[in-house]
């Protein structure tokens, strides 16, 4: 078999290790669902993504999208790093600024603005829907949020192509500060067949609006650097709630710091109520995979 053109990318991030690391393997096609599975495990990224020529005039690209454990529908931080990585190659240009992407969730616009270094890219989420409004006594969900001093807004359980509970919490230096109960997210995920715990707080600093912090309770037990997909699925619930911050519907978030990363998310909810998540990419390996 020949070698395959091969990418690793830190997305939503303005440096190398700043980001959500991501693999892309751009000549995808031939390689059968095994052997995508295969190389997502042994890449032991978050997400490794697998670029096909479109199937259709109206897009831009195939994509398939896994993690070490199994096949994703939808992820932010995939699709923002493969439409970097597809620019790059030359494999497709965009159209009146997009590009589409054609996966399991169908075809997705993404933004691009700008050029080099600079540009930034956002991708057009699928719409989120409130599952539920946490009221008193929750199962599972206070034990989560113990010792974690409460927000205004009450926690929500969101699906947006993953669920999240999202939960707001009364200050940015509270949130920093906290660690996570892992044994009561495992159980709060898998009681409701959700990623995790997704938690958030104003902050006044003067490049972003919001800190977040995502933990993934199940399968794995782990702390998310930069969730596209999360902070999108944030961004529709506080939409709904009238909540979002800054006065245009445009605002940035901080995550990935308590892990040691230090990306920066765009979020965008357009006049029509569609949310939009983004920022840069840098490519940190280019090369060739023989698999």
């Amino acid at each position: 078999m020949s070698p395959r053109r091969y990418a690793q990318l830190d997305v939503f991030a303005n440096r190398p290790g700043a980001g959500n690391p991501l693999a892309v393997v751009l000549d995808a096609q031939g390689l059968d669902d095994e052997a995508m599975q295969a190389i997502a495990r042994w890449t032991r990224l978050p997400e490794t993504t697998f670029v096909f020529p479109a199937a259709s005039p109206d897009a831009s690209y195939g994509i398939r999208i896994f993690s070490p454990r199994r096949e994703v529908p939808f992820a932010g931080h995939p699709s923002v790093g493969t439409a970097h990585a597809v620019l790059e190659a030359g494999l497709a240009q965009p159209r009146d600024g997009l590009l589409v992407q054609d996966g399991v969730a169908g075809k997705l616009p993404l933004r691009v603005a700008g050029s080099g270094r600079s540009r930034t890219i956002a991708v057009r989420t699928p719409q989120a829907r409130v599952l539920r409004i946490a009221g008193p006594g929750e199962p599972h969900l206070q034990d989560a949020l113990a010792g974690l001093p409460p927000g205004k807004l009450p926690p929500a359980l969101m699906d947006g192509g993953r669920r999240w509970w999202l939960a707001e919490v009364r200050d940015e230096a509270s949130l920093r500060a906290a660690t996570p109960n892992w044994e009561a997210i495992g159980r709060l995920a898998q009681a409701t067949e959700s990623m995790g715990l997704c938690v958030f707080a104003r902050s006044t600093d003067p490049v972003y609006y919001l800190a977040v912090r995502a933990w993934v309770g199940a399968p794995a037990q782990f702390e998310d650097a930069a969730s596209g997909a999360a902070n999108a699925t944030l961004a529709a619930w506080l939409a709904s709630q009238d909540a979002l911050p800054g006065e245009t519907g445009f605002y940035r978030i901080s995550q990935g710091r308590e892990v040691g990363h230090d990306a920066i998310i765009e979020l965008q909810v357009d006049d029509g109520g569609q949310v939009w998540s983004g920022g840069r990419v840098v490519t940190v390996v280019s090369g060739h995979i023989d698999w």
